[in-house]
């Protein structure tokens, strides 16, 4: 195994074992602090990777991209090595992306980001109220109320919709077919979702199939940051803020808030 002490990690590495030491290194200070057990709740790990075209092959073979048990094989090995206790079904998924998700740890010398997937839970069960209401497009409601304890809210087109593996999918924000608003035309049936997370008390916007590339968008503008954010993976969420503007396809325009007009 390589020695992932001695390696001098502040400046970026330029070939491919110094980049796969890199990474390992990375993963291996973030596994460490879930030691004591705390690995059995890991589900997985995504490794995102936004490197310039002419080092994708670099980066392919650090990652023994053609061999994904071999990458897989090295984390388990540092898991061993500090007694984190992954469970048997975990998995280990890189995908090259054009920028890194929001919501992943972000390597501080390497354009690679790092998402660890575990399961929802919390020992202090919060709650939260908020509203969603329609700045464009024809929704079959103004405003909608929004509850930590509804589970997934779901926003497409249609009350109903029939999804690929033939179960109907109820839109509880829903844009009707028959509208005449040209923003309705481009909201997928299956556009995204908001749900409540209990770790970060948030109401989290997620794009669905089909709110991200290369079918419809899911874009969010932000208020209190003054910039935007697209949701381009349906695994990874944005915790909504007072005044942020969801947009849906083109030019459908939902806001966020805490408080009601009504």
């Amino acid at each position: 195994m390589f020695n992932l002490f001695s390696k001098n990690t502040s400046e970026k590495p330029q070939d491919v074992k110094a980049i796969r030491e890199a990474i390992l290194v990375f993963i291996k200070q973030e596994l460490q602090k879930m030691e004591g057990g705390e690995g059995k709740h890991i589900k997985g790990f995504q490794l995102y990777i936004a490197c310039i075209p002419v080092e994708k092959y670099m980066y392919e073979s650090a990652v023994f991209a053609e061999e994904e048990h071999h990458f897989k094989n090295e984390v388990q090995r540092i898991a061993d090595d500090f007694a984190i206790d992954l469970p048997k079904t975990w998995t280990m998924e890189t995908v090259f992306v054009d920028e890194l998700p929001q919501q992943a740890i972000k390597m501080p010398n390497l354009e690679v980001a790092l998402y660890i997937k575990t399961p929802e839970h919390a020992a202090v069960q919060k709650s939260g109220t908020a509203y969603i209401r329609i700045l464009s497009g024809e929704a079959e409601k103004a405003e909608y109320t929004l509850s930590s304890s509804d589970g997934k809210i779901n926003i497409g087109r249609e009350k109903q919709a029939q999804d690929s593996d033939g179960f109907i999918r109820v839109n509880n924000i829903a844009f009707p077919d028959s509208s005449t608003n040209e923003c309705n035309k481009y909201i997928s049936r299956q556009h995204a979702h908001i749900e409540w997370n209990n770790d970060a008390a948030a109401f989290m916007l997620f794009a669905d199939d089909g709110g991200v590339p290369p079918r419809n968008k899911v874009k969010i503008r932000s208020v209190k940051e003054h910039n935007s954010v697209k949701l381009t993976f349906t695994e990874l969420g944005h915790a909504l803020q007072e005044g942020d503007q969801i947009i849906l396809g083109e030019s459908a325009v939902l806001e966020f808030s805490y408080h009601s007009n009504q």
